[in-house]
């Protein structure tokens, strides 16, 4: 069943790929949305092909030698490695603050259009909040 995902989520990757770089060479003027799509296809059918293909290999490999695969199971379980992986993403988190409370301001301060500005700032205070939530959740857990 996960092969058969992995081998269809490569398949779409690869054809929302072939159709960015179709529209991107067929469209002669493009107007509105069709000067965005062609790049958004190619850039999520890329990450869409990379993850489908890289979860068949790693299966793959896993195969080929499974001592390394139990090894690397374990490594990813470790709680070492985990806290490790946790800090480094509450690292990057406390710097996501102050670089887009930054960004923000910038663009503020160059008069930028209400609709590039209001976006930045409802998914700055999602982040936000979505953080409050969890760290209200794990108090009452802990």
């Amino acid at each position: 069943m996960k092969r058969a995902k992995n081998v269809w989520l490569s398949v779409l990757g690869f054809a929302l790929i072939a159709a960015g770089i179709y529209l991107i060479k067929t469209v002669p003027d493009p107007q509105g949305i069709m000067r965005a799509l062609p790049f958004l296809l190619v850039g999520f059918g890329c990450g869409i092909f990379g993850h489908g293909l890289g979860e068949l290999l790693a299966k793959k490999a896993a195969i080929v030698d499974p001592e390394t695969a139990r090894r690397m199971e374990i490594d990813q379980a470790d709680e070492r490695n985990v806290m490790i992986g946790s800090l480094a993403k509450a690292k990057g988190y406390d710097m996501m603050t102050y670089v887009f409370g930054a960004l923000m301001v910038a663009f503020a301060l160059m008069n930028a259009s209400w609709t590039v500005i209001l976006p930045m700032v409802i998914a700055y205070l999602f982040v936000h909040g979505y953080a409050i939530y969890f760290r209200c959740k794990f108090e009452k857990e802990m």
